[in-house]
């Protein structure tokens, strides 16, 4: 199963707001969802972009793939260089572990 952090559609016409959701990759964009991490409203000046960090963190980890999107926003929130931070300290204490 493939998972994927994106984006569901909710709000009323003309005046959108987001969901950031863990969902399987099959689904649907406003279909079942695995868990949900927090919202995106770009209708606010300046657009807000909040999430659960370290269930986040916790997804990415596990291997969960974000959409472009979801991963432009990630940048922008800092989230996505923890996750880069983190991924490549894990590499290093395995490198000195086995020297």
């Amino acid at each position: 199963m493939s998972v994927k952090i994106r984006l569901t559609r909710t709000g009323r016409t003309k005046a959108p707001s987001y969901r950031v959701v863990v969902a399987d990759s099959r689904s649907p964009r406003d279909g079942k969802f695995i868990e949900r991490l927090g919202t995106y409203m770009p209708r606010e000046n300046p657009a807000s972009f909040l999430v659960d960090e370290a269930i986040t963190l916790k997804w990415l980890n596990e291997g969960a793939q974000p959409t472009e999107t979801v991963k432009s926003l990630m940048r922008k929130a800092g989230i996505w260089k923890k996750f880069i931070e983190g991924k490549q300290a894990t590499k290093l204490a395995a490198k000195t572990a086995t020297a």
